[in-house]
């Protein structure tokens, strides 16, 4: 039995401490504890990590997470090259898709973020463009309530992927992202992850 302690982790049955998000399910712990802060240092793979952050505006991870096994078929494995060619015929594909969320506006903005992620390939890459927004130090949250939703970082980087050609990038949605690819550090200090992506030392 799950038991909650007072600073906002779950102590699973198999000992460990997560934040009660991570506890609420099979899957979500699974992403927890093997993929969210784990660095994320190839160009399709943030690619997608962008792409699903936008699609969650609005929804729960949990929804998205389910959900993802269909997205990576309808974009081809979030394939850059493949989703910057995807023409009206794709986009009416999209939106008759069931098992994705269909939203004209990201649907758009997704093949339009291929299109920017190709063109940054002539300034260094998505990838070192992204974590060029790394900053000094992370944040050392003790309870949920303690963990930031924005930050300077985040900001920045929001703004200057839109002058980049990006949407659906948002201050709120580029912090989540950071915190998904190991860019920050935001599990909880009592939590088994703390420090576990390499880029943080735990504290």
């Amino acid at each position: 039995m799950a038991i909650e302690t007072t600073d906002g982790v779950v102590r699973g049955d198999d000992g460990l401490c997560r934040p009660a998000w991570a506890a609420a399910d099979e899957l979500m712990r699974e992403y927890y504890d093997t993929e969210w802060g784990m660095p994320v240092r190839d160009e399709r793979g943030l690619f997608e990590r962008i792409s699903l952050e936008a699609f969650q505006s609005g929804l729960s991870w949990a929804t998205i997470l389910r959900k993802r096994p269909a997205f990576r078929e309808a974009f081809a494995g979030f394939d850059p090259d493949a989703v910057a060619a995807y023409t009206d015929a794709d986009v009416d594909r999209l939106l008759a898709d069931a098992g994705i969320v269909r939203n004209r506006a990201k649907i758009l903005a997704t093949i339009g973020n291929a299109r920017a992620t190709i063109d940054l390939r002539g300034d260094g890459g998505l990838v070192d463009f992204v974590w060029s927004f790394r900053p000094a130090q992370t944040p050392a949250p003790r309870t949920f309530a303690d963990v930031p939703t924005t930050s300077p970082e985040s900001e920045a980087l929001s703004k200057a992927l839109r002058k980049r050609g990006f949407r659906f990038v948002g201050p709120t949605t580029m912090f989540a992202l950071m915190e998904a690819i190991g860019i920050i550090d935001t599990h909880l200090v009592d939590s088994h992850r703390r420090g576990s992506s390499g880029v943080w030392p735990a504290l």
